[in-house]
């Protein structure tokens, strides 16, 4: 499969207990596969708070997301079913390390798009900090 222009909706919704956010976005980017699964690209907004970044979704198999953003934040975070991992996370006021634990991954991609969910949980020096949730929608432009 070669690369191809896709539209992408991303809706998330973030609570750290008392509070929760919703945004969704809709935005033009890229798709393509390789040996494991699926990569979702596109360039962040004024309105995802990156203005100035791109972002790079590695989706395989139900069990791994891989989110990587360069440009004006830089940040690398992995979300595995059954592993914890410690990120690094660029934000507009400079970078911290996170611990991220997933709670679910749920991949509907295929050649022509599809759907990715995941859930996971963010903590720094193991105290809680905010659980995530991710829909994004890939339709083939």
């Amino acid at each position: 499969m070669n690369e191809k222009d896709v539209m992408i909706t991303l809706n998330t919704k973030q609570s750290d207990g008392l509070n929760s956010e919703h945004m969704e976005i809709i935005t033009e980017g890229k798709y393509n596969k390789f040996k494991d699964g699926y990569i979702i690209s596109y360039k962040d907004s004024e309105a995802t708070g990156f203005d100035g970044s791109s972002t790079v979704l590695k989706a395989t198999q139900s069990n791994k997301v891989e989110i990587e953003r360069t440009g004006t934040s830089q940040s690398q975070i992995i979300i595995e079913k059954a592993n914890k991992h410690h990120c690094h996370y660029g934000t507009p006021y400079g970078a911290v390390m996170i611990g991220v634990t997933a709670r679910e991954i749920k991949s509907h991609l295929n050649d022509n798009g599809g759907d990715l969910f995941f859930k996971y949980v963010i903590d720094i020096n193991s105290s809680f900090i905010s659980d995530y949730e991710v829909n994004i929608n890939v339709k083939l432009s």
